[in-house]
């Protein structure tokens, strides 16, 4: 077993779930994965038990009941990492908008840096996105900013989606007390980290837009985004982010 997992949120992914398995695989650094599948009906589970046969020990799936949301999905993949024994637990697209290759960088920015949480950023030296649409590119670089000058984090893609967490973030984290579901998942993530006071860097990368499947973006994921961070400060300001109450369980 690694010490570290990397967990991959799917929903009807058939045309990219394979090719992002073996690309993790075939890294010098050893990662596992889990796919965390929300019922795709194009198949994409089956193509993940597939191959665990392959891959015994090392690729995982949890397949939940239906579309059930990101940030739900992230939430149940880092319960399951830590309930096992892995250190670093990393999210990641499976549409090779986040470049796997990347990976070893943000293992390596906590594990021999020493940082708490580290973020695969588009914008930390300039905006470093390939293939999307202007007006996208200035409507996630301006989220950003206008997340930045709302919750006074230090962080300019507060939107990333692609985090490597030391552990000890997610058993502080109280995960229960996550609130969004949607791509604000990120955001409220990245600032309960900050308001609990964890060493957190940023690690430019270059984003490259979806090339197969279907975006899943829409226009109520700003909404959300937008309404609360608001609320995420509101909650900062009067005390309400706490740190977990950590009870040690043994590890599997």
């Amino acid at each position: 077993m690694s010490d570290s997992i990397v967990i991959i949120p799917t929903y009807n992914e058939k045309e990219n779930i394979e090719n992002i398995i073996r690309a993790v695989f075939a890294l010098e650094k050893d990662f596992d994965i889990l796919v965390v599948d929300d019922a795709s009906p194009d198949g994409t589970g089956a193509i993940v038990r597939r191959l665990m046969n392959e891959f015994p020990d090392r690729l995982f799936i949890e397949e939940r009941e239906g579309k059930l949301g990101l940030g739900t999905a992230y939430i149940h993949g880092f319960k399951w990492a830590l309930e096992r024994s892995y250190e670093y637990i990393i999210e990641m697209d499976a549409d090779f908008s986040h470049n796997p290759e990347d990976l070893p960088r943000l293992y390596e920015t906590c594990a021999i840096e020493g940082y708490d949480v580290a973020i695969g950023s588009r914008y930390c030296t300039g905006v470093n996105v390939v293939n999307w649409p202007m007006g996208r590119v200035l409507m996630s670089y301006f989220a950003s900013k206008y997340v930045q000058f709302i919750t006074r984090m230090n962080i300019k893609d507060t939107t990333a989606g692609f985090v490597c967490y030391r552990r000890k973030v997610l058993e502080t984290i109280d995960l229960d007390r996550i609130k969004f579901k949607g791509y604000a998942f990120q955001i409220e993530m990245k600032y309960t980290a900050y308001a609990l006071g964890f060493k957190i860097k940023e690690v430019s990368i270059i984003f490259i837009n979806r090339r197969l499947g279907v975006s899943k973006m829409n226009s109520s994921i700003f909404g959300e985004a937008f309404f609360g961070v608001i609320d995420l400060r509101w909650r900062k300001i009067t005390g309400k982010i706490k740190p977990k109450l950590l009870i040690e369980k043994p590890r599997k």
